[in-house]
């Protein structure tokens, strides 16, 4: 991966690059490198959502250095793409132990708000399966928020979620509006798209089952979903999706004939590595990334139509969650992730977001016990790991 252009000082390690993190600021870190961006920004300007690489592309012909930042699940939502002032940047991968002392993630929650109910959730997933059961639906993907009243410290969480997370994509991007300070900071074990040079790398997961306590049992849920019918249908949806968009780009493409097991804290994950190396090395990995964008895992299948489904009935906007968060430079090499296991967080709040995929077969209880364990991976980082007790 090309590194973008990196600020005078000496950083000798992706560990001190954390470290140096505080609110205001935006880090992207990745096995590859971390990026700290500070100092003054050049936002990306406004305009129609089909120009926003070529947009993206003719600031950083104009301004040099990084495009950094994150783009919304949908248009309702603008992006916050910016060129920073100062980037800062360490090779290598992001994990490692934690430090010997850190502050409290965050301090105990006053109040909760689940958007939608425990019941909400299972009535929208028996919808979706009466929509998939007259085939107007493939998949689709529906999501559940959790509002925490809490004071959240930014930067110890950020170190917590990095330790956690040395396989996935670490970030904290500041999307603070006038006087409004707001956060988004999150754990993705998705990468959207990676390029560098004519080569590019998308790994989708699809197909998920929480992490239990005994190994023997654990183990036995890891086999099952590699032999879960369900799950691997699910995944195939976007593996087919992703490799039929990424082939017309490729004049070579790798697509595994069938799926590993990725681990995270709290869920195994099926997943599936594609590489590619491009017709035209010029093409940029944000153009790409958007043309990827939604895949099957976090929105459905066909798109449009699991799009307006989620509209309809999920009960909240997504924002930024299940949109795509990283980096470019002005050759156009960058990296990409797709914005899950992830918290906005304000001055007194924090709003945590989780989904499933939806298929044929699909369990309403099940799929539920999955979003739950997709939340803890935040709130376990926030050590709040006790808050949906009693809540589902």
């Amino acid at each position: 991966m090309n590194a973008p252009p990196t600020t005078p000082f000496a950083i000798d390690t992706p560990a001190d690059l954390l470290r140096r993190y505080a609110p205001g600021a935006s880090v992207f870190a990745s096995p590859r490198q971390t990026l700290l961006a500070s100092g003054k920004r050049t936002h990306l300007p406004a305009g129609d959502a089909a120009t926003l690489a070529q947009r993206g592309a003719a600031l950083l012909a104009a301004r040099g250095g990084v495009l950094m930042g994150t783009v919304p699940f949908d248009h309702g939502t603008p992006p916050r793409l910016f060129v920073p002032e100062c980037v800062a940047i360490a090779q290598g991968g992001h994990g490692g132990p934690a430090p010997a002392a850190q502050p409290r993630g965050a301090s105990d929650p006053c109040g909760l708000a689940l958007a939608p109910t425990p019941d909400g959730y299972r009535a929208a997933v028996e919808v979706a399966l009466a929509r998939i059961a007259r085939r107007e639906l493939a998949k689709v993907v529906l999501s559940r928020s959790l509002t925490v009243a809490a004071r959240v410290d930014l930067a110890g969480l950020l170190q917590r979620l990095a330790q956690r997370n040395p396989h996935g994509y670490t970030f904290a991007i500041d999307l603070a509006m006038g006087d409004t300070a707001r956060t988004l900071i999150g754990a993705s074990p998705e990468l959207l798209l990676a390029k560098s040079g004519d080569s590019v790398i998308s790994h989708p997961l699809a197909g998920s089952i929480p992490h239990v306590a005994d190994p023997v049992e654990d183990a036995r849920r890891a086999d099952n979903l590699l032999r879960s019918s369900k799950d691997l249908y699910e995944h195939q949806v976007v593996v087919d999706a992703v490799a039929d968009t990424l082939a017309p780009l490729c004049r070579q493409l790798v697509v595994p004939p069938a799926p590993s097991l990725v681990r995270t804290p709290t869920m195994w994950h099926l997943g599936t590595e594609i590489r590619g190396v491009l017709i035209d090395p010029a093409a940029s990995s944000l153009a790409i990334a958007l043309a990827l964008h939604p895949t099957p895992a976090v929105c459905g299948h066909p798109t449009e139509v699991a799009r307006d489904f989620i509209a309809e009935v999920e009960g909240f906007d997504r924002g930024y969650f299940t949109g795509l968060t990283g980096w470019m430079d002005a050759h156009g090499d960058g990296e990409w992730a797709v914005t899950i296991r992830c918290a906005e967080v304000g001055a007194d709040s924090a709003t945590l977001y989780a989904g499933a995929g939806i298929v044929a077969g699909s369990d309403p209880e099940l799929e539920l016990i999955e979003t739950s364990g997709k939340l803890r991976t935040m709130l376990a980082a926030m050590e709040l790991d006790g808050a949906l007790e009693g809540w589902a």
